[in-house]
């Protein structure tokens, strides 16, 4: 059986991960505001068209890595997994629950 260290320390390695991805998603977020809008005022005021793809190559491409990034942390069942299908099936059920009391 497994001790209570042990699901300590995987908990705590569990909690580092996930903090590790919105720190990512949270630099991410910064960065390519400041490119976006630097390209944009760069090229926006010239009368010149604004190149996006320079900009936004760094956005597309740092995007599938964070996008990796999240299913290496969460996996594809982290994000529709069984608390997700749970928590749907509670939500509807109430919302089931709260239509039928209307007609009584």
């Amino acid at each position: 059986m497994e001790n209570t260290s042990d699901k300590l320390e995987r908990a705590k390695k569990r909690v580092e991960q996930i903090k590790g991805f919105y720190v990512h998603l949270a630099v991410y977020i910064v960065v390519n505001l400041i490119i976006v809008g630097s390209s944009v005022i760069r090229n926006g005021f010239d009368g010149e068209p604004v190149e996006f793809w320079g900009a936004l190559s760094t956005t597309v491409f740092w995007g599938i890595g964070l996008a990796f990034h999240a299913l290496n942390v969460f996996g594809i069942h982290g994000i529709f997994g069984r608390q997700w299908e749970e928590k749907q099936i509670r939500k509807y059920m109430e919302e089931d629950r709260r239509e039928a009391e209307k007609f009584k």
